[in-house]
């Protein structure tokens, strides 16, 4: 019998033959290139992880003055054994970057290549395919904190608002709350500070001017109590007193005073400076128990500054870190000098004056801070017994 080629061109057959054959080539390149497309992206994500390995433990030993050729070496060691293949590509590094926002001197950029074989496509094109990645890791130095916020929780655990002029040397300024407002920076204030960290979060309206960081470092490590250890006073019976000893039911100060080195224990009530009071005095503590609370007045002329050796050294103020929630208020006028650490470790501490220590050595350590007041804070205080608190540098892929 014979087909006629419409029979032929009618069966169903035929029809999946033919339109098989026609398409074969089609469907085996479009599985081809995207079995190599697949390919090369994968070695893509594996080379740009091998980069930001590389580039993260690059700026650690950056932080500890390595030289670039070592860090190179070691770059190149740690990209091959994280799955770049080092036969196949070149590794660079640069410090400061060649490009980016982070071209300065405590960022490192690590460009990495690498060369792929061709499968399918090598049929229609020569050479390999060209992978190129690129990662920047920057670190930030061990510091010091001038002004520590302890609450583990509270909303804007540290606030610097109103007319706050505040200018921080060398130190900085941590909130240890994970609250997403655990620092707030609003109003009118003007901050300078070389970093600002936080466990949370931050809102930051204006004022707020960074020397050394690009931005308020969050997820911060928490910064522990530098006090926590410290003892508390004795205290002692009430009766009268002059100088140092315990005080029930407050003390306040009027006129013109020049206190005697030592520790003054506040037992209840309140410890206050008048207006137009004008005090003076070394090596002194103050001790505060029993619901007492600070509060000196905007007119006072304070000139106080803490021990420099012994349990107490460094603590100007001490609040009984048992004691429950309070508000202490702390004024004073330019010419005011507090030298020492202002430690409430269960209170808040609102610093409305315009003055700081000695040379700047004045630290705030509380439960919450507010800060409004116009001074200068440093951690360049040898000699005066006031404590570094030291805050953990960080290293952090940025690009």
């Amino acid at each position: 019998m014979r087909w006629s080629f419409r029979e032929f061109w009618k069966s169903r057959r035929g029809n999946i033959a033919i339109v098989t054959a026609l398409t074969a080539p089609a469907l085996v390149g479009f599985c081809g290139l995207g079995a190599e497309t697949g390919f090369d992206y994968f070695r893509q994500r594996d080379v740009q992880g091998a980069a930001d390995i590389a580039a993260y433990n690059g700026a650690m030993m950056l932080e500890n003055s390595a030289t670039l050729d070592a860090i190179t070496s070691a770059s190149t060691t740690g990209a091959s054994s994280n799955g770049w293949h080092s036969a196949a590509g070149t590794i660079t590094v640069h410090n400061p970057p060649q490009s980016g926002s982070n071209r300065n001197s405590t960022s490192l950029e690590l460009p990495l290549t690498e060369n792929e074989p061709r499968f399918f496509t090598a049929l229609f094109v020569s050479g390999t395919v060209p992978i190129s990645v690129r990662a920047v890791a920057k670190y930030t130095p061990s510091s010091s904190a001038c002004m520590l916020a302890l609450d583990r929780h509270a909303q804007n655990a540290m606030q610097f608002w109103g007319n706050t002029n505040a200018t921080f040397v060398g130190c900085q300024t941590v909130s240890d709350s994970d609250a997403s407002n655990a620092l707030s920076v609003g109003g009118s204030a003007d901050v300078h500070v070389p970093c600002a960290e936080t466990v949370g979060g931050d809102v930051v309206t204006s004022g707020l001017h960074l020397t050394s960081c690009g931005s308020v470092k969050n997820n911060a490590p928490y910064v522990a109590d530098p006090f926590a250890s410290v003892a508390t006073p004795p205290v002692g019976s009430c009766g009268t007193v002059s100088g140092p000893g315990t005080y029930c039911g407050g003390l306040t100060f009027q006129g013109t005073n020049s206190l005697s080195p030592g520790i003054y224990v506040i037992n209840g009530g309140t410890l206050k400076f008048n207006a137009n009071a004008n005090i003076s005095g070394s090596g002194v503590t103050f001790y505060l128990t029993n619901g007492a609370t600070l509060d000196m007045a905007g007119n006072a002329t304070v000139d106080l500054s803490a021990p420099t050796s012994g349990t107490y050294s460094g603590l100007l103020f001490y609040g009984d870190r048992t004691q429950a929630t309070a508000v202490n208020k702390i004024n004073g006028d330019a010419s005011s000098l507090l030298t020492g650490t202002i430690y409430f470790p269960s209170q808040e501490v609102e610093f409305l004056g315009n003055f700081s220590g000695a040379g700047g050595c004045t630290q705030v350590v509380a439960d919450t801070i507010l800060y409004t007041g116009s001074s200068q804070f440093t951690t360049n205080c040898t000699g005066s017994g006031v404590p570094s608190i030291p805050v953990t540098g960080s290293v952090a892929l940025v690009e």
